[in-house]
């Protein structure tokens, strides 16, 4: 076979550095685009940050090169730019403080009238874990120093439910000391607070709580200690036929056991929580529904008018450092570009959501339509792709409540009618449906694909059964309660 060189002509997509940066910036959140944003004004600085009322004038009197080329300027250049901004001037220390702020105080102390500002103990701090709450109960209630290395161990591995989940022969290998040792620590830190902590499961955790408000040998203990499985599996009249009880005599005993906390950890859970700030908010204005972006917060960007004059004219800079600020200035540019197509598509999908889903912003969740990637693609004449990262992590704000933009986005069920239904719109029907049960006769699955099917809506059970289970609700069996 022999070897030639062949000349062909082809097209070919390149991502170069600055398409890879816009196709970065589209999918940013609000809160993720500021933190680039910050980080390129200290990195670039062509680019700098400026407020509604800076003035744009290209020949403002406020900025001016402190370095003036006496070569290369005019005579003109010379007489006005030549001047150093800090001829003149005589700097002194005192110049650095204002009297202002140091007015109607004397030596530290402030004025009668003036407010009081927060002690070290009124600022907030890191609220207590249950690792420290635990801690803390075991060095006040021995100085035993063994007792204390082991309930250490022991605390170190309590999950944030309150359980222990590490065995004993763990612990003892670990400490090095005998199992009925570990046993005794164990006993001792499962009399802290919260109840039943440090317990190994479920049945461990409500017998302790039990034991600690005076319940022992009663038809609660002997509920949970032998008959755990049929209480979970809500199998009362089996359960009341086990202990030989009435039903009435039953339900007073769930009651008290209701009353239990499986998991006693959960109030030392953390409490932080996760501030969603929408990138768009739809307002009706005079019946119509208006797309407002979030700008809040975001700083408005612009060249830097000394860097520009500089690259404009010639003001002696050498070849490495023109090169520098032209790259600089390029990069300002392009990231001036990428933000401002950002926000022009953002607001494109946005609209078109509106267009589509104007029923849901109008009616509510009930309402919602069947919607996919490609129909509001071909809406906007834009490729599926960059709608998909328009919509990844950005919220809009409606008149319905804070949702993502994928939200809008479901796919659709058939209608007796011929119509089609948003999978979210029956998701929002088995809920209400569920809501309103008889909680003594709850809805199997197969009931609530029957009330569906009355409402025209064509589904399976199962696809009930797998709806149900992403809203995280139970089955029937385990949803029933006892009632007298």
């Amino acid at each position: 076979m022999d070897t030639k060189l062949d000349i062909r002509l082809a097209q070919k997509l390149i991502m170069t550095p600055q398409l890879q940066q816009a196709i970065k910036l589209l999918q940013l959140s609000k809160l993720e685009l500021q933190q680039i944003i910050d980080q390129t004004l200290l990195e670039n600085p062509v680019l700098e940050e400026t407020t509604t009322d800076t003035p744009e004038v290209e020949g403002d009197d406020t900025y001016k090169t402190s370095q003036v080329s006496e070569g290369n300027s005019s005579s003109e250049e010379s007489s006005s730019d030549s001047v150093s901004p800090l001829d003149g001037v005589s700097l002194k220390w005192e110049d650095y403080f204002d009297e202002d702020r140091f007015e109607g105080r004397e030596l530290g102390y402030f004025k009668e009238n003036e407010e009081e500002t927060q002690t070290y103990e009124q600022i907030s701090s890191r609220p207590s874990s249950l690792y420290d709450h635990l801690l803390w109960q075991l060095n006040l209630a021995t100085s035993d120093r063994q007792i204390r290395e082991v309930g250490e161990v022991i605390i170190g591995n309590i999950d944030e439910n309150g359980y222990l989940q590490v065995t004993v022969e763990e612990i003892e290998t670990l400490c090095g000391v005998p199992k009925e040792k570990v046993f005794d620590v164990l006993k001792f830190i499962q009399g802290f607070d919260p109840p039943g902590v440090a317990s190994r499961d479920l049945r461990e955790c409500l017998l302790i709580q039990i034991a600690q408000i005076g319940f022992q040998g009663t038809i609660v203990e002997t509920i949970i200690a032998e008959h755990l499985g049929d209480f979970e599996k809500k199998r009362f009249p089996v359960l009341a036929r086990k202990l030989g009880i009435t039903l009435e005599d039953l339900s007073h005993a769930i009651r008290v056991i209701e009353r239990f906390e499986p998991k006693p950890g959960r109030s030392f859970y953390s409490s932080d929580n996760a501030y969603i700030v929408p990138d768009v908010f739809v307002i009706k204005h005079e019946g119509e529904y208006l797309v407002l972006l979030n700008e809040d917060g975001l700083p408005r960007l612009r060249i830097n008018p000394i860097y520009r004059k500089m690259l404009k004219g010639s003001s002696g800079l050498g070849e490495d450092e023109r090169g520098y600020l032209e790259d600089k200035f390029r990069s300002a540019i392009w990231m001036i570009r990428s933000i401002e197509q950002r926000n022009r598509t953002i607001y494109k999908v946005a609209q078109s959501i509106v267009k589509f889903q104007e029923d849901f912003f109008e009616k509510g969740v009930g309402y919602l339509k069947p919607l996919t990637l490609r129909e509001i693609a071909d809406d906007i004449t834009m490729h599926e792709s960059t709608v998909s990262r328009v919509t990844h992590n950005k919220y809009m704000c409606t008149p319905q409540g804070i949702f993502e933009l994928k939200y809008f986005f479901s796919s659709g069920l058939a209608t007796a009618g011929g119509d089609s239904c948003s999978s979210r719109s029956v998701r929002d029907m088995i809920l209400r449906l569920i809501a309103e049960e008889n909680s003594n006769r709850p809805y199997s699955d197969q009931q609530i694909m029957e009330f569906l099917k009355e409402r025209q809506i064509e589904i399976a059970r199962r696809t009930v059964a797998k709806y149900r289970k992403e809203l995280k609700i139970p089955s029937a069996s385990r949803r029933k309660k006892l009632i007298i």
